[in-house]
């Protein structure tokens, strides 16, 4: 069943947040509509100009179960901590090393660890994308 939702996420720089969780999430761009060979053909066909064809980027679960996350450019910076935040299973054979490697892959891509839990019962790993935007990866 796919998804029955999306998420938006405010950012400064949409293409380099979408990469950046494509890498954590396993996700794709999202491909362009049947006929055109990429969203750039896309937007000249319907006189999209460039700079508002880049204010946005979309992508997406490959196997369309987890929903679809979109990129849109706003004007001011993120402030303050997140009222909403990912809870990302980092860990499909339940192992704390592969948890660990997940974060460790996330800052490779340009993300940051703010902190590990301390209990034995709730292991995470709380961090921040490419613009501060919280997130947990999770046993």
């Amino acid at each position: 069943m796919a998804a029955r939702f999306g998420v938006t996420i405010d950012c400064r720089q949409p293409s380099v947040l979408a990469s950046f969780w494509c890498r954590v999430l396993g996700y794709v761009e999202e491909p362009p509509p049947t006929g055109y060979q990429s969203w750039a053909a896309y937007d000249l066909a319907h006189g999209i100009s460039a700079e508002v064809a880049e204010s946005g980027c979309t992508i997406i679960d490959p196997e369309g179960a987890s929903p679809r996350i979109y990129f849109q450019r706003v004007p001011e910076p993120k402030r303050g901590k997140n009222r909403v935040h990912l809870d990302i299973p980092a860990s499909p054979g339940h192992s704390w090393d592969e948890v660990v490697a997940a974060a460790n892959r996330a800052v490779a891509a340009g993300g940051r660890i703010l902190r590990e839990s301390t209990s034995d019962d709730d292991k995470f790993i709380v961090m921040t994308d490419p613009e501060d935007n919280e997130f947990c990866l999770v046993l």
